[in-house]
C-alpha cells in the first residue's frame, strides 16, 4: 500500500492513495491552515470508521442479511499533552434493514472489532481503549 502527501500552502496538503484517490487535508487558521479539509487525526478516525463499517457490511452480506443502511458514529478522546494521541474511541453503529436479528448484528460488530478491522485492531494494540455499541432499526418493507 502506498500514499503520497503533497504540501500545497499554509498547512494544506493534497493526499493521494495508491489507488489514485485524492483528499485535501488542512489545519485550522490558528495553526496556519485555511480549514479547507479535515484534520489529519480526523482522517485517521474516519478511516477507522470506514474500515469497521466495511467489515460489518461484508459480514452481514455473507449472512444474507437485508441491510438498507449502516452508519458508524465515532466519538474519540485525545491526550491533553503532546503527542495528542487518541486515548478512547467509541463506535456506535446504527444498522437498518428488513428482518435484521440483533444477535446477527452483534456478531458482525464483534467480528469486526476482534478479528477483521485492521485499523481499530492496530489502534487498540497501540493503547487506545475502543468500545462499541449498536442499534438495529427495522426498515419498512
Amino acid at each position: 500500500m502506498k500514499a503520497r502527501v503533497k504540501w500545497t500552502d499554509g498547512r494544506q496538503f493534497v493526499t493521494e492513495s495508491g489507488s489514485g484517490h485524492s483528499v485535501v487535508i488542512d489545519g485550522p487558521p490558528d495553526h496556519g491552515g485555511r480549514n479547507t479539509g479535515p484534520r489529519p487525526m480526523e482522517m485517521l478516525l474516519m478511516g477507522m470508521g470506514g474500515c469497521t463499517a466495511f467489515d460489518i457490511l461484508n459480514i452481514l452480506d455473507k449472512a444474507r442479511a437485508d441491510v438498507t443502511d449502516c452508519v458508524a458514529e465515532l466519538d474519540a478522546e485525545r491526550a491533553d499533552s503532546v503527542p495528542s494521541v487518541f486515548t478512547k474511541i467509541h463506535v456506535h453503529f446504527v444498522i437498518s434493514g428488513r428482518g435484521l436479528k440483533e444477535k446477527q448484528v452483534q456478531r458482525a460488530v464483534e467480528l469486526s472489532a476482534d478479528k477483521y478491522c485492521s485499523a481499530s485492531i492496530m489502534l487498540g494494540q497501540g493503547g487506545v481503549e475502543i468500545t462499541h455499541s449498536f442499534d438495529v432499526v427495522q426498515a419498512s418493507s
